[in-house]
């Protein structure tokens, strides 16, 4: 069975198979730091699975908005936090981090990709492109998550 360890304080991300470490990555979470409150672009902690995988078969770098991929000749909205390549929508199992699904708190690729490795998103672990998209090819819906300081 494999199983997703986001660790805040190392900035990694470990995917591990009958809790084996398998693939090891560099990941962003929150220059917020750790919560669970409703707008706080914090990165919650705890129990977590996926709850739904998009962007299954698009082209590395596709930016999402609101989960749906932008067509190449639409114009990205004015963030500097898009949200690209793949997304792995966490859903939150334990009390304190049950409203993760709601708060859109997602592990995705980035546009920017040399700030990977520090904290510096919005409260989602983001990831380098190719990462996530190998992330993506190699976890199921369900698969459990760890996200620990």
């Amino acid at each position: 069975m494999k199983s997703i360890h986001v660790s805040i304080r190392d900035q990694h991300l470990t995917l591990k198979e009958n809790e084996r470490p398998i693939r090891t990555y560099p990941v962003s979470t929150s220059r917020f730091g750790i919560g669970t409150e409703e707008g706080s672009f914090k990165t919650p902690t705890g129990r977590f699975c996926v709850a739904k995988k998009i962007g299954s078969d698009m082209p590395s770098g596709t930016i999402f908005v609101g989960r749906v991929p932008l067509q190449p000749d639409e114009a990205p909205p004015p963030t500097e936090d898009l949200v690209t390549s793949r997304i792995l929508w966490l859903d939150g199992l334990d009390e304190q981090n049950a409203n993760t699904r709601d708060r859109f708190v997602y592990i995705h690729g980035t546009t920017h990709e040399d700030k990977i490795g520090t904290a510096a998103s919005h409260g989602c672990v983001r990831m380098r492109n190719a990462d996530v998209i190998e992330l993506f090819e190699m976890v199921d819906d369900g698969t459990p998550v760890v996200i620990e300081a």
